[in-house]
């Protein structure tokens, strides 16, 4: 998923898909410690998709402490 899919998404939705996606690295190194695992590009691509999830979920930390009052 792109970054620009992601900022689409709620924050609940957020939380769901990095919940979906620490799950499937976690499996996937599970794969890896028993060899298993037929594609290891996929470890990257998870990675990756954590930390859009994570990017976008601090830009919008970033942007609300930039609205607040002070």
């Amino acid at each position: 998923m792109r970054a620009r899919e992601l900022r689409a998404l709620t924050d609940a939705e957020l939380d769901r898909k990095m919940a979906e996606t620490r799950q499937e690295l976690f499996n996937l190194h599970f794969q890896t410690a028993t060899g298993v695992l037929e594609n290891s590009a996929r470890l990257r691509h998870a990675k990756r998709e954590i930390a859009r999830i994570l990017t976008v979920k601090n830009e919008r930390g970033a942007s609300a402490r930039a609205e607040a009052p002070r």
